[in-house]
């Protein structure tokens, strides 16, 4: 009969073996190359308890992945008439065209997190905007500073079309969380931005002293 006391060291050393392997199988180095299914797909929903039906969660994050793409794309627009403006007033709208980049910057965090709050998936590839915007796509390279203006004003005016038509149908199916942030945040953002531009462009000549 097997002494128990001389059974246990035995066990013991099992254990100790599997630990060893386990620490074995493990690095300081990061799991490089992985890939998986999509967990939801992009224009589907989520089941959340909001109180909002399906239809109206669906039509809304839809209006305003619409217009998260142009915002994505107006974004860099602005960007790039940061870097290549010239001209008598480039310091003053160097600064203006990166102030509205990151105003721009905080709708498009907005827009985003109010898709995801409803269930669905925001737009958030470069990329996929490019394929979903309306806004006309402007040359590689340098414009007058007065073309970049015009085209800007153009592109927010795409906007806020579609964002005060977002707010008609979001007032009619109740989603008044998605109304309150395009009616109190990207409307009047945008409008007051389309302002600060357009007075860029008024041919109005210096008084004379």
């Amino acid at each position: 009969m097997p002494d128990r006391k001389s059974a246990a060291p035995s066990r013991r050393g099992s254990r100790d073996s599997d630990n060893g392997r386990r620490r074995a199988r493990r690095s300081p180095n990061p799991r490089l190359g992985i890939r998986a299914p999509e967990l939801q797909r992009f224009g589907s929903l989520r089941l959340l308890p909001i109180a909002l039906s399906a239809e109206a969660r669906q039509e809304s994050c839809q209006l305003l992945n619409e217009i998260l793409a142009d915002s994505t794309i107006l974004y860099a627009l602005y960007k790039k008439h940061h870097w290549l403006v010239a001209g008598p007033t480039f310091y003053q709208l160097h600064l203006l065209f990166d102030k509205h980049a990151e105003e721009q910057l905080e709708l498009i965090d907005l827009l985003a997190e109010r898709v995801q709050s409803l269930g669905g998936i925001a737009v958030g590839d470069p990329r996929h905007a490019a394929e979903l915007t309306t806004i006309d796509r402007a040359p590689n390279g340098a414009e007058e500073v007065a073309a970049m203006i015009d085209r800007t004003l153009e592109a927010h005016e795409t906007i806020i079309e579609k964002v005060r038509d977002a707010i008609e149908k979001t007032e009619k199916s109740r989603d008044m969380g998605s109304n309150d942030l395009l009616m109190g945040d990207v409307l009047r953002r945008h409008e007051l931005q389309v302002w600060f531009l357009a007075e860029h462009i008024v041919d109005v000549p210096l008084t004379e002293a």
